[in-house]
C-alpha cells in the first residue's frame, strides 16, 4: 500500500522552501507515495504566488490569504474553510502584512492554530500515515491537536533558525512575545519524530533548538538537472526582452515593470561578462555587500562586466531597497530584473557567466546549485551550505565571509579569466548532477518517512499488546 503523506507549508510561494516543497512532493509521488500538499496562497501578486499555479493542481490544497489581506487586520481575520489569517513571518519588515512571529500575542497565535487545524482536518490529517511539515510554524501545533497519533517529520529551511538566533542575542524592540515563540518552536522541534536539516546546519540547528544531534537527519536541497541545464540563448535578445520589452523590476513600493532600462544600457549588458544573483531582497542576503564588492571589482578590469539581480518578491524587502542603494551610490553596471517564475531561471543562467551571492547564513543555497547545474561557476562566502556545495579551485570560488575585498577579488578573477571561468563552470555541472539531483534527495526522504512510519506502527503494536 502506498505511503500516505500529508505535506504542508504555511507560506505562499515566494522563496526556496516553496521550490523544495514542490520538488519533494513531486519526487515522493515518483517514489510511489500518495502525497497531498497543503500550501498558503495569494492571487493578488500574480501566478507566481498562487498555490495552484505554482505547485500544479495534482493533490494540492490551496489555503488562501486573499480575504484576510482585504480585511482591516489580516493577522486577526477569521473566515470560512479554505481561508486563514495572514501568516506571520520569520523576518521583521515594518509595514508588511506578514508581521514577525515574535510580535504576535497568544490570541493571534490561537487564531493561526485554529484556522490551520481546520485545514489539516479537511485534508485528511487523521487518515495520513505521516505528516511532513516545512518550517516550524503553527502548523506543528495544529498537527498535534488534529492528529496526535500521526507521526510528524519536520523540515527546516534556515529562516526559523535566524529568528531564534536573534531572540537569543536579545529580541529587537517590538518583539514582545519573542520568548513565547522561541519556547513553542523548540517544543515543536522536540515533538517531531525526525527533523530534516541541511547538512551544513546540523550543529547550528541542534544548538539553537536544544536538541541532541541524533534527532536531526541531514537532507540537502536538490535541483531538477533535466530542466536546469546549459541551453543555447541569444543574449542580446533575451536581456532586451526581460529588461526593456517586458520589465518586471519595481521601484520601492511600485508595481512590477515600474523600473526599466534603455536599449543602450541593455546592449552594453549583453556584451559584458554577467554575474547573476537570484533570490529574495532580505537582510540575510547582504545585497549591499554584493553590490559594494562588484563596484570594487570593476576597478582595473580588462573586461566589461555587469551584475544582474533577479528576485525581490513584489513588495518585499528588508532594509534599503537595492534600487535605492544603486541610485544613492551611483553603482554602474548593476541591473534589477525583478521576480520571475522558477521555470524561467534556466534562461537567466544561460544568459550569464557566473552565479554569485554574499550571504553568509545560507542553510543550503538553492540558487547556487541551480546555476551550477546550468554550467556556471559559483562565487560565495565560505560558510554553511555554500561551503558544502562549492569546491574552490574546481567548481567555483569560496571567500572569507567577513572580507568584502575577498569577494571583490574573486569577482575580478571570474570576470577577467574566461578560461578558468569556463573550466570551473563545466565541472560545476558535473558535480551538481552527481550530488544534488531531486530524484536522489526524494528517494532519501521517502526512506526516512518510511522508517518513521514503520517505527510508529511497531511502537503502537507493542503498546496494544
Amino acid at each position: 500500500m502506498a505511503l500516505r503523506v500529508l505535506s504542508a507549508i504555511m507560506f505562499y510561494p515566494r522563496g526556496g522552501s516553496s521550490h523544495a516543497a514542490r520538488a519533494l512532493s513531486q519526487g515522493l509521488r515518483k517514489q510511489g507515495c500518495s502525497v497531498t500538499l497543503i500550501a498558503g496562497s495569494r492571487s493578488d501578486l500574480g501566478p507566481h504566488s498562487d498555490a495552484i499555479a505554482f505547485y500544479g493542481s495534482e493533490n494540492v490544497r490551496p489555503v488562501r490569504f486573499d480575504a484576510a489581506l482585504r480585511s482591516n487586520n489580516p493577522t486577526r481575520y477569521e473566515g470560512p474553510p479554505g481561508s486563514v489569517p495572514m501568516h506571520p513571518s520569520f523576518e521583521d519588515r515594518p509595514g508588511a502584512p506578514d508581521r514577525v512571529f515574535a510580535a504576535l500575542g497568544d490570541l493571534d497565535y490561537e487564531r493561526q492554530v485554529r484556522a490551520w487545524s481546520r485545514e489539516l482536518a479537511r485534508a485528511g490529517a487523521v487518515e495520513a500515515d505521516i505528516i511532513h511539515l516545512h518550517h516550524l510554524t503553527p502548523l506543528n501545533e495544529a498537527a498535534i491537536r488534529v492528529a496526535p497519533g500521526v507521526p510528524v517529520v519536520g523540515q527546516l529551511h534556515g529562516t526559523e533558525l535566524l529568528m531564534l538566533e536573534r531572540i537569543q542575542a536579545g529580541a529587537p524592540l517590538g518583539w514582545a512575545h519573542a520568548d513565547r515563540w522561541a519556547g513553542r518552536m523548540r517544543a515543536w522541534a522536540s515533538r517531531c519524530a525526525r527533523l530534516l536539516v541541511s547538512p551544513a546546519g546540523l550543529e547550528r540547528a541542534a544548538a539553537v533548538l536544544e536538541l541532541p544531534a541524533h534527532r536531526l537527519h541531514p537532507l540537502p536541497g536538490g535541483v531538477a538537472t533535466e530542466i536546469f541545464a546549459p541551453r543555447p540563448i541569444e543574449r542580446g535578445r533575451f536581456w532586451h526582452q526581460v529588461l526593456v520589452a517586458d520589465p518586471q523590476a519595481a521601484v520601492p513600493g511600485g508595481e512590477p515593470g515600474s523600473l526599466g532600462y534603455t536599449d543602450a544600457e541593455v546592449a552594453a549588458l549583453a556584451a559584458s561578462v554577467v554575474l547573476l544573483y537570484v533570490g529574495r531582497f532580505t537582510a540575510v542576503k547582504r545585497l549591499d555587500r554584493l553590490i559594494d564588492a562588484f563596484m570594487q571589482a570593476r576597478e582595473g578590469l580588462r573586461s566589461d562586466a555587469a551584475l544582474v539581480l533577479v528576485g525581490g518578491h513584489p513588495g518585499e524587502w528588508e532594509g534599503e531597497h537595492p534600487a535605492e542603494l544603486i541610485a544613492r551610490i551611483g553603482a554602474r553596471g548593476v541591473f534589477l530584473a525583478g521576480w520571475h517564475a522558477h521555470e524561467r531561471l534556466p534562461e537567466f543562467f544561460s544568459a550569464s557567466d557566473a552565479i554569485v551571492t554574499a550571504s553568509a547564513h545560507e542553510q543550503f543555497g538553492q540558487a547556487l546549485v541551480e546555476g551550477m547545474a546550468c554550467g556556471l561557476p559559483a562565487v560565495a562566502p565560505r560558510s554553511l551550505g555554500p561551503s558544502l556545495i562549492v569546491e574552490p579551485g574546481r567548481t567555483g570560488w569560496l571567500v572569507d565571509p567577513s572580507d568584502p575585498g575577498a569577494l571583490a577579488a574573486a569577482m575580478r578573477e571570474v570576470i577577467d579569466d574566461r578560461e578558468e571561468r569556463v573550466r570551473r563552470g563545466r565541472a560545476a555541472r558535473g558535480a551538481v548532477c552527481q550530488r544534488f539531483s531531486w530524484s536522489s534527495v526524494s528517494a532519501e526522504l521517502a526512506s526516512v518517512l518510511g522508517e518513521v512510519v514503520a517505527g510508529a506502527r511497531g511502537a503502537a503494536a507493542i503498546q496494544r499488546a
